[in-house]
């Protein structure tokens, strides 16, 4: 399969987690795949994102798959090949590179491109899969109720292409395929009187009220230098800004005191673990991606953590379905806030011995691919999603809706998840919405459009309501496609030749 080649068995589109789970599931079925993806990177979240994997309490010992698994010890792995660890570090099998909260393998995002690559270098050596990078889809051929091709613009200033595949899956980050397309799909908030579900919002629905994105990045810690920035474009606007939210935000958004996303009270946090007794409260060990514990005294590098802090969440606009220039727009103030909250940590963030900032902060550029130390692209929260078989909503899955049920079991599922119904505030004013869910199954339902025959949704743009998004938007719910059961049940054709 050339480059220039216009055709394959299985087209997928964008190179996120769960493209890059679609694209080894596909070529595990002897099918040949074409994987593009805007970025430099493959691997979305975990990558161009810079976000580590959010994972359920029970990863080490079950609800996981193999690719995923096979994923985790290749991280880990590549640490003990390439890193100097400390023979604790070393021999610990569940070791986590940074040491943070929110994942047992925490990692820096470049380790994760290179374990993405060597997962797939066999299937790219068979010419089963094929990367192209730079490729953003900008048109759809379709014929009935089946799409035949994808147009792509090349970003980079190449000549655009057109690839044709019986199988397409769209992975992007927003569901760009499905208005291209012409699949029937939903975005925003379902109202209550739609789906029923106790914590849709009244009143009419709202396409526009999308869950709000960030631009994250990773910064490090210098303790004792002065490496503060220029101050950005942006910086008195953002240090003033407070949120108009419902239920109301508790002063400024560049400020130690935010909304707690389950209690909705204020909550306030500090940046390091030696400034507190709360082993919750330190932002900095909740995305930490290098540990200093783990080096020995002459090869300990500074610290960095990954922000991706309720400060630097931008919900002053929705970017699906709008103009290129307002989506510009958008990303760009989302980045002058990240910006201006790096800017805040070092000169006027209150510290508590009084003084104010903290200037030995710095980006890392070389961790993110990128010239400003920004992530490649927006973490995503809340995509375009299909109109389904079955979408799933807080009654299957709800554990207040369930009322002391497991979650719904359904016969067609083809992989299983679990996080909290976790939805971060959102362009239509609402605040948090974070309520505890059940452990749950993907139906194939929700992964088969109404009307559209060979298109699959493989990432965020399942059939889930604006409400069961906060859970399913993990990387968990998308484990279906890491083994092949999850095509292969929706695809027999695609069953080894």
């Amino acid at each position: 399969m050339s480059s220039s080649d216009p055709r394959c068995d299985v087209l997928v589109v964008g190179g996120g987690v769960g493209g890059c789970a679609a694209a080894l599931a596909s070529a595990s079925l002897g099918s040949r795949v074409v994987l593009t993806e805007e970025t430099d990177w493959i691997g979305g979240q975990l990558t161009s994102q810079a976000v580590p994997a959010d994972e359920h309490p029970w990863i080490e010992q079950f609800g996981c798959t193999r690719r995923w698994q096979a994923y985790r010890h290749g991280i880990r792995q590549y640490y003990r090949d390439h890193y100097p660890l400390v023979p604790k570090a070393r021999r610990d099998p569940h070791l986590n590179p940074g040491a943070g909260f929110v994942s047992a393998i925490c990692h820096e995002p470049r380790v994760g491109v290179a374990v993405l690559e060597a997962m797939m270098a066999h299937d790219r050596m068979r010419d089963l899969i094929e990367i192209r990078h730079h490729r953003k889809p900008v048109s759809a051929a379709v014929k009935g109720a089946k799409v035949t091709s994808v147009t792509f613009r090349h970003m980079r200033g190449g000549p655009a292409e057109t690839i044709e595949a019986p199988f397409v899956l769209d992975a992007t980050e927003l569901g760009d395929l499905l208005p291209l397309a012409g699949v029937e799909y939903v975005s925003g908030a379902e109202s209550r009187d739609e789906t029923g579900e106790p914590h849709a919002p009244a009143g009419p629905a709202c396409p526009q009220n999308v869950q709000s994105f960030t631009v994250c990045f990773p910064i490090a810690y210098d303790r004792g230098s002065h490496r503060v920035m220029d101050r950005p474009a942006r910086y008195e606007f953002w240090r003033d800004y407070v949120p108009r939210l419902n239920p109301a935000w508790p002063g400024k958004l560049l400020d130690w005191t935010h909304t707690n996303p389950e209690s909705l009270k204020p909550n306030t946090r500090c940046l390091f673990p030696e400034e507190t007794k709360e082993y919750w409260a330190p932002l900095w060990l909740f995305r930490r991606i290098v540990a200093r514990q783990h080096y020995p005294l002459d090869a300990q590098p500074h610290e960095v953590t990954l922000v991706n802090w309720p400060q630097n969440d931008y919900w002053e606009g929705n970017i699906i379905d709008k103009p290129d220039a307002e989506v510009a727009k958008h990303v760009e103030a989302a980045r002058q806030l990240s910006l201006s909250l790096l800017y805040w940590l070092q000169t006027d963030a209150p510290r508590p011995d009084g003084g104010r900032g903290y200037p030995g902060l710095y980006l890392r550029p070389d961790l993110t691919g990128t010239d400003d130390g920004l992530a490649m692209a927006p973490y995503i929260r809340e995509s375009r999603r299909i109109r389904a078989v079955l979408t799933v909503t807080e009654h299957h899955v709800g554990t207040e809706a369930r009322q002391g049920r497991s979650a719904e079991v359904f016969a067609d599922s083809v992989g299983v998840g679990s996080y909290r119904i976790d939805l971060h505030p959102s362009c239509g004013g609402t605040n948090y919405i974070d309520i505890s869910s059940l452990p749950f199954q993907i139906p194939l339902g929700a992964l088969l459009p109404v009307r559209v025959e060979n298109l699959l949704p493989a990432c965020k743009n399942l059939g889930v309501t604006h409400i069961t998004n906060g859970c399913y938007r993990l990387l968990e719910a998308f484990q279906s496609l890491c083994d092949s059961q999850g095509i292969e049940r929706a695809w027999p054709e695609l069953s080894p030749r």
